[in-house]
Formats: C-alpha cells, structure tokens, sequence
C-alpha cells in the first residue's frame, strides 16, 4: 500500500514564498534555453493573416489569454477551442494563418487530432510544449519548448509551473511581436478605449488640467500670506510662481508651506522666492495621462501635482493625480 501524503506544517506565508521561487527558477531556466527557434516564431507570426490559438484544459485557458494579448497589439488572433474546432469551427481557418498549439505533453488528444486538418489548409504550426520528443512537436514547423522539472504543487500532478511557463512564453512572443512592428500607445488605446489603459494613453493633459480663472498664479515676489490666500482660494494644493510674461519660475505646494511653517518662526518677511521649488517637474498640454502619471510616479519621492507648461514655458495649467485618477471614473 502507497504511504500517505505527508501533510506539510509550513505557514501560509511560507508556502507562498516557495511556490514563487520555485516558478521564478523554472523561468529562469527555460529563458536561459531559449533559441533561434523563438525568432524563427517571431517570423510567422509577423506574416500570418490571423493567429489561431489552440489548447485544452488549463492550457487552453492560457492559449485564450495569448489570443486576447495578441489582439489587444492590433494582431489578428482568436482563440479555436481544439474539441469545437472539428465540429464546424474550423471554417474560420485559411491558407496564410499560423496556429499556436499550446500543450505541456505534446500528446494532448483533441490538439494531436487538429495537426492533419490545419495541414490542409496549409497552416503553419507553432507548438508550445513541455517535451520535445512529441507527436505534436515533431509536426510543428516551429517547437518552443518549456519544460519544467516539477510543477509547483506538492503532488506534482496540478498544472501550475507549466502553465505559467507556458504563459510567460506567450508574453514573450508578443512583447517581442510587439517591438517588431513598433507597435505604438495610440494602437493600444484604440482596442483599449473603453478601459483604464484606453484612457490614459487616448486622453490628453489639456483634456484634465485646470486652466484659465482656476489656475493659481503668483509672482516671486509675493507674500506668503498673499501667496497662502491663493492656493486656499484655488483649492488645488498648489501655486505656479510666473514671471511678467507668465513664463514658469517655481512651485510652492501644500507641503512646502507645513514645511516651511515648522522651521521659520517669522514667516512676515517670506517671498514667495524664499520657498518655491524653482526647477518643478513639468508636463506639455499634449502629454497623455500615462506620461503624466509616469513623471509623478516613477522617480525617488512621488509627486502629486504638475504645472503645465507649453513649448514657450508659459504656465497654461496645473493637473493632479486626482485629476487623473478621476478621469477613469
């Protein structure tokens, strides 16, 4: 009689730290076997009329995810589920498509049974598989091979290493689909434009930003009193410091008041020179949302405001992360 599974008394916590490196090592490895046989793919799909994507089971639940990927960069792709196909599916089959057939065995019954008839129909075949020596991958024109020594699960028997190989392949080949045809952010908003993504790449700083009578403006040599009574008035937690000619000299935001209320004893002799930051973060009307959201974020200390200037440097505006944020709602 077999033995019991042994039951494992690790934490949850640590489960999941295990699970996580055992999959990143997995990746790791099959990244660092990856061939010419990956450009050889890239190849075909780069030609092909429309991308047919194929599997069972958890492995066509990632091929439909491949598919979806693929469409949203503007690819023709669909998804054919491999036991439909044969039963009138297959009529959206044409000479010129290239099938991606995604199997961790390579013996997958339903899949096996598509190879003759996607050969009829002189389709070109792409096989994603965790074993080389297969039925469908030595049928396959191109092999992508992503073997794993052991699934994550503790019986090794649930999908799950091999899935995620299998997906992160998918990804590959569409970032690397995507370089290839240079693939630009208008492109993904126009099948995004209902969506977060849509939006913020479709959607322009000018489209958000307040402008004209609620733009709080102040001149260097402003109070601070004056310079706190504008920004209270303005309500956006901020003010532009501007020349004679509107040209952009500074900010002063919320937080430089607290902090300059915590060290200055006196602040009756502040100008508003004394305070503002004098080289802010800037932003064109032209930008998309994502730029500006990328200039607040992705630098050491986050930002929350951005004045924004236009091609002489004159302030035309100010947009917030809440501004943003409200945008998608």
């Amino acid at each position: 009689m077999a033995a019991a599974f042994a039951v494992d008394t690790s934490t949850g916590v640590e489960i999941a730290r295990a699970v996580f490196q055992q999959q990143a090592e997995a990746l790791r490895a099959i990244g660092e076997r990856i061939g010419p046989e990956f450009d050889a793919a890239l190849e075909l799909l780069q030609a092909a009329r429309q991308v047919i994507v194929s599997g069972v089971g958890k492995s066509g639940i990632i091929g439909a995810k491949l598919a979806a990927t693929l469409r949203s960069i503007g690819v023709p792709a669909l998804f054919l589920h491999a036991a439909e196909a044969p039963h009138g599916d297959l009529g959206i089959v044409r000479g010129g498509d290239v099938a991606v057939l995604i199997s961790k065995s390579g013996t997958t019954a339903e899949v096996c049974a598509l190879l003759p008839w996607l050969r009829r129909r002189a389709v070109r075949i792409i096989a994603i598989v965790g074993r080389r020596e297969s039925p469908l991958a030595r049928q396959a024109d191109v092999v992508l091979e992503v073997a794993v020594a052991a699934e994550a699960c503790p019986l090794n028997l649930l999908p799950t290493t091999s899935t995620t190989a299998a997906l992160v392949m998918g990804d590959a080949l569409a970032i690397a689909l995507m370089q290839r045809r240079g693939t630009r952010a208008e492109e993904i908003a126009a099948a995004h434009p209902m969506g977060m993504l849509g939006r913020l790449t479709s959607l322009r700083v000018r489209d958000v930003m307040h402008s004209g009578a609620a733009l709080p403006l102040v001149s260097p040599e402003t109070s601070f009193r004056e310079m706190l009574i504008e920004m209270t008035a303005k309500t956006l937690g901020c003010v532009c410091v501007v020349d004679a000619a509107g040209r952009l000299c500074g900010l002063v935001t919320d937080g430089d008041v607290r902090r300059t209320l915590q060290r200055v004893e006196d602040i009756r002799p502040l100008r508003v020179s004394d305070i503002m930051t004098r080289t802010p973060v800037t932003v064109s009307p032209e930008a998309t949302l994502a730029e500006a959201l990328a200039l607040m974020e992705h630098r050491p200390s986050q930002i929350s405001v951005l004045p924004v200037v236009d091609g002489e440097g004159t302030c035309v505006g100010v947009v917030r992360i809440h501004d943003i944020v409200r945008s998608q709602l």
